[in-house]
């Protein structure tokens, strides 16, 4: 089963900061890929050094978004990226969906710092900003079908179950980065093993959108935002989803 696409016909913006995040994470791959463990020491989130050094390592809570385990980590990622991101943005805004995305992403590094603050594995991956997106597009298209490729043949199935093959690669993508670090630890004659931080995603999706869909229908339900508006109003993705969650009660 490989997506290849979903509805993108209502879309009514070009998804300049999908395409850009798309880019950036692809070229700061390749200079991690040219810098070796020194790129990766240098710019990947170690919890133990942010504790140490709060100040002085703060950037690498950014840097490490746009770092990723492998090339099968990569191009899940930025597939799904692909995918889902130019609805979202298109809903959002793009300076808002920037925003959106850099703040789950910050999100997700720091659930993991709260987990292991005194950890010396790197975390890195954009995994935690992906898992935010995709989060928002089945909030705002719980009904949207994605094309599939499947054998040969191409079959629209719920964005739900695309979704969550997403999670399943997640275990996959943890071998990826385990392996690299043992690899390079044996480079340096020490052992150990190591995953890059895909419990927030996991938490995300596993837990709130399956308990959001098995909520009775008399607790949070979305409403279309077009009949809060006032005549000649416009608003943005984000303060639809605001107004609508805030309005939802029945």
């Amino acid at each position: 089963m490989f997506p290849i696409g979903d509805d993108d016909s209502q879309r009514r913006s070009f998804p300049v900061v999908t395409y850009a995040l798309i880019g950036l994470n692809v070229l700061v791959f390749l200079l991690e890929l040219g810098g070796g463990d020194q790129f990766i020491e240098k710019w990947a989130f170690i919890p133990s050094r942010f504790s140490a050094d709060p100040f002085g390592q703060v950037a690498t809570i950014f840097t490490a978004m746009f770092m990723h385990a492998g090339w099968l980590h990569l191009f899940g990622n930025m597939l799904y990226l692909w995918i889902f991101g130019d609805n979202v943005e298109d809903s959002f805004g793009h300076l808002q969906f920037l925003l959106f995305y850099l703040l789950v992403g910050i999100a997700a590094t720091l659930a993991q710092y709260a987990m292991a603050p005194h950890s010396s594995v790197p975390n890195l991956g954009a995994s935690g900003a992906i898992a935010g997106v995709l989060g928002a597009y089945i909030l705002m298209f719980p009904q949207e079908r994605v094309k599939v490729l499947l054998g040969t043949q191409i079959v629209a199935m719920p964005a739900i179950i695309v979704i969550g093959l997403w999670i399943a690669l997640q275990p996959a993508f943890q071998r990826s980065w385990s392996n690299r670090q043992y690899q390079r630890d044996v480079r340096r004659g020490r052992g150990g093993l190591y995953g890059p931080h895909w419990r927030f995603s996991k938490w995300l999706f596993a837990d709130f959108l399956v308990s959001e869909c098995n909520r009775p229908p008399n607790v949070i339900r979305f409403k279309s935002s077009n009949s809060n508006k006032k005549p000649g109003e416009r608003r943005t993705g984000l303060q639809e989803v605001i107004d609508d969650r805030a309005t939802g009660l029945q």
